[in-house]
């Protein structure tokens, strides 16, 4: 672990999931945003963290990167799934979970969520226009059992998250550092590629 880190007892969880269908199957870690794929760049905001972790049951498209990965230890849970095998695998108190397809993640953006941290919570995230915001998001890796528990029935993240100590921070702690809250922005879709200038990869 790295003692100099910005949030040495926190660490970075990457969540792989999801096929990128909308984009042709491909593995969006590799999506290209000023030259450098999401993970890279995921990768050095890790640099903040005391650690930083993959999760991706299909690693091998990431193995040049050099990451430690995990994968699902309850398969066929997506997401939860993806969140509960961090918990399990992580050697500090906290994990802040993102998806590999966020590239404009900071960490200003992240400290908003992880200075929302205290004694009686279990998680912190952020509530946008009703929704959820759980993949940019800090959990107490000591709640693994109970999120483990929880995974029997199929639930959403946000189902999990209710059966926590959860925090909801308002969207405007985070507009006050990311007024266009591009932190938050994930790509999925074509038009996510012309929204945020992302390439394909090898493009």
């Amino acid at each position: 672990m790295d003692g100099s880190a910005t949030f040495p007892d926190v660490t970075l969880a990457i969540l792989a999931g999801g096929q990128g269908t909308r984009l042709g199957g491909v593995a969006k870690g590799l999506l290209r945003v000023g030259g450098l794929t999401t993970l890279e760049r995921l990768r050095a905001f890790g640099s903040h963290f005391a650690d930083s972790l993959l999760v991706a049951n299909a690693p091998e498209p990431y193995a040049r990167f050099g990451l430690r990965t995990v994968v699902d230890v309850v398969k066929g849970k997506g997401a939860p799934g993806g969140v509960h095998a961090a918990l399990g695998a992580a050697r500090t108190e906290w994990v802040f979970a993102v998806a590999c397809d966020m590239p404009f993640v900071t960490e200003a953006a992240a400290r908003v969520v992880l200075d929302a941290r205290g004694a009686d919570v279990d998680a912190v995230c952020i509530e946008h226009d009703g929704r959820w915001e759980p993949l940019f998001a800090a959990y107490r890796t000591e709640r693994v059992t109970r999120w483990g528990e929880a995974l029997a029935e199929d639930p959403s993240l946000r189902r999990v998250l209710l059966g926590l100590r959860t925090r909801l921070l308002p969207v405007d702690a985070l507009r006050a550092v990311d007024p266009e809250l591009r932190a938050l922005a994930n790509v999925n879709t074509p038009e996510d590629l012309v929204r945020y200038g992302v390439a394909l990869p090898g493009r």
